[in-house]
């Protein structure tokens, strides 16, 4: 994708962030490829992420994001039987509890660009709400799941669904406590999260 040969190239990554930093909040949307508007916003929001080209960048992503933040030996909690299934062989292990300083390691229904957002579901959650789990997250995804818009990625999720449309859709937006945050009412009752996002690319 054209984004990502930008970011680990070099090309117009500089020209690109300089753009960015003179915009206001209440600019209009960026007219930019999907890939590289989500990337922008999501970085803007306090996201990292690392972008895969094949499982085994994934596997190897994992471990580092496991020896940088110390977490060789605590559990993560999941609440997709899939993605525990996908990392069996990996060396990590799961448990089917919450704490508030654990590891919550989930999928996501898609990857909104508009705004940096992650979008989830009860796939996802099952019925808690994002202040009932961990402070920190790893996220895993693919660059198919990327939508220019929160409007986009809801049709998406009731194309697939037609019969069972999943319940407690949400949205991921604010990934570090910063004064910014604090003062957006469009936040009240959302809850920062130190997110990781582990990209593939599948196209």
């Amino acid at each position: 994708m054209g984004l990502f040969e930008k970011l680990f190239g070099g090309g117009k990554k500089k020209s690109t962030k300089e753009h960015d930093d003179a915009r206001g909040v209440h600019m209009p949307d960026l007219d930019i490829p999907v890939d590289e508007k989500f990337t922008i916003y999501f970085k803007k929001n306090g996201g990292k992420f690392i972008y895969c080209v094949d499982f085994s960048d994934v596997r190897q992503a994992l471990k580092n994001i496991i020896e940088e933040n110390n977490w060789n030996q605590k559990p993560f909690f999941s609440l997709d039987k899939r993605l525990e299934d996908q990392f069996s062989k990996e060396a990590i292990s799961f448990t089917n509890k919450s704490t508030e300083d654990g590891i919550f390691f989930t999928t996501c229904e898609h990857l909104v660009a508009q705004n940096g957002s992650i979008l989830i579901c009860s796939n996802q959650l099952k019925e808690k709400k994002l202040d009932e789990l961990p402070e920190n997250f790893i996220v895993f995804a693919t660059t198919s799941q990327l939508v220019n818009s929160i409007g986009e990625g809801l049709k998406k999720i009731k194309k697939k669904h037609q019969n069972s449309i999943p319940s407690n859709i949400t949205t991921i937006k604010h990934f570090q406590n910063v004064k910014e945050n604090k003062n957006d009412f469009l936040t009240y009752g959302s809850s920062s999260k130190n997110l990781y996002l582990i990209l593939l690319e599948d196209l």
